[in-house]
């Protein structure tokens, strides 16, 4: 089935049929997808996306602030289209990097908490978290805190933050404070080992004592949480002794953290970090993880499933077109299936590219969302779901940077 795509300044007009065969009638497909205005400003980048379980879904990204630094923006869609965006914080000491990006999440009774990083020294590669609540949907902000209170001069990032309970938000980060020697971000130093470690928040900024999960990981690929029926899940890549990087996970089960496993044996074996985490998402017990390998230099971005809340998975599902960069995204849908989004190399650069996967292995047309680049500057993709409708995000690589956004409909298969 064909599709028409065109995009022009960034204009987009998708006519999509996404339709997963399965050997009976069709599930879902996705209809129209259409341009949103994007809220965002010219030189904006770094768009994260977040869907609240009321429907609302907020984009948050840094943009240029003038003589004073950067800006961290946020703006919330509920209806037709976005908000005028607001300020979270601003300033001349913003740690901006394409692929370790703010986040804002919204607690179940009301208040909003975003995270972004600050310059810990003047080595550009030690910095700090950043992360402020707002009770008044984003008109104010608290005075930031650190989830960290290790006092090293070391990264801190690639935060992935989750509701918790009694107005409680848990944050997991990676944690350079064990750094031995080498180089500040541990690159290329077998001595430095970067951690994953993970706190709680609460209403009135107490930081509850941080907790190690993994005392050896990938040094700077995003994390990814999710909350499933059973409890959390948290995503990452691991770093063995032998530089082996593939995916490990840990869940929040029967009150305490299970010790990390690894989710496939890919075996990629790589000296030096890939910048490329995994993702994941959840709806209830049903739980799908995405990631991208390059083992045996074959690179592939590969889907798995869980029906019991990650305590198990199938067996991995490869659903690029053979040129993936990665930078991944997925979104676990109600009926079991899946929606995954990643960046594929193409000749002119690189395309934002989409497709519906089910458990079983079946999988639909991939759907390209937008043109882009395979550069740094097209940053990482971003999609969330507020009922049977789709949000995309992404980074417009010109001169200067803008980030784009666009909506996506489900519709029953005929």
């Amino acid at each position: 089935m064909s599709h028409l795509f065109r995009s022009i300044h960034g204009l987009l007009f998708v006519l999509l049929f996404i339709v997963i065969a399965t050997g009976q009638e069709p599930a879902k497909q996705i209809g129209l997808v259409r341009s949103l205005d994007s809220p965002a400003a010219p030189g904006s980048a770094e768009p994260n996306l977040y869907a609240a379980p009321d429907g609302r879904v907020f984009l948050t990204w840094i943009e240029p602030a003038g003589s004073k630094g950067h800006r961290l923006q946020f703006a919330m869609r509920d209806g037709s289209s976005w908000s005028e965006p607001r300020t979270i914080a601003e300033g001349a000491n913003f740690f901006v990097n394409w692929a370790d990006f703010p986040s804002l999440v919204a607690l179940p009774d009301g208040p909003l908490v975003a995270h972004w990083l600050v310059k810990g020294s003047p080595d550009s590669h030690a910095y700090d978290i950043n992360v402020s609540r707002s009770s008044d949907t984003g008109k104010t902000w608290s005075k930031p805190i650190l989830p960290h209170r290790d006092g090293t001069k070391s990264e801190h990032g690639f935060v992935s933050m989750l509701p918790w309970g009694r107005g409680r938000v848990a944050a997991i980060w990676l944690d350079g404070r064990n750094f031995k020697g080498g180089s500040p971000d541990g690159h290329g130093s077998s001595a430095n080992e970067m951690t994953l470690r993970y706190t709680t928040i609460d209403a009135k900024g107490k930081v509850s004592e941080d907790m190690l999960l993994d005392s050896r990981v990938c040094d700077c690929c995003q994390t990814s949480a999710a909350i499933t029926a059973d409890g959390a899940i948290v995503v990452y890549r691991d770093r063995s002794e032998k530089e082996i990087r593939d995916i490990s996970l840990v869940r929040f089960h029967k009150g305490r953290w299970t010790e990390p496993r690894t989710l496939s044996v890919d075996d990629w074996e790589i000296h030096g970090c890939p910048v490329n985490g995994p993702t994941v998402s959840a709806d209830g017990r049903q739980v799908a993880v995405a990631w991208f390998t390059a083992a045996k230099d074959v690179p592939r971005v590969n889907i798995i499933f869980s029906s019991d809340a990650g305590a198990t998975f199938s067996q991995p599902i490869q659903v690029d077109e053979g040129a993936p960069v990665g930078r991944v995204d997925v979104l676990m849908l109600a009926d079991g299936s899946a929606l995954i989004s990643w960046l594929e190399r193409t000749p002119k650069g690189g395309e934002v590219k989409v497709r519906l996967v089910r458990p079983g292995g079946s999988r639909g047309q991939s759907i390209t969302i937008a043109e882009s680049s395979a550069a740094r500057a097209s940053g990482f993709p971003q999609m969330a779901r507020a009922g049977d409708e789709i949000i995309f995000a992404w980074t417009d690589p010109g001169t200067p940077s803008r980030i784009r956004t666009a909506l996506g409909t489900f519709v029953q298969g005929k």
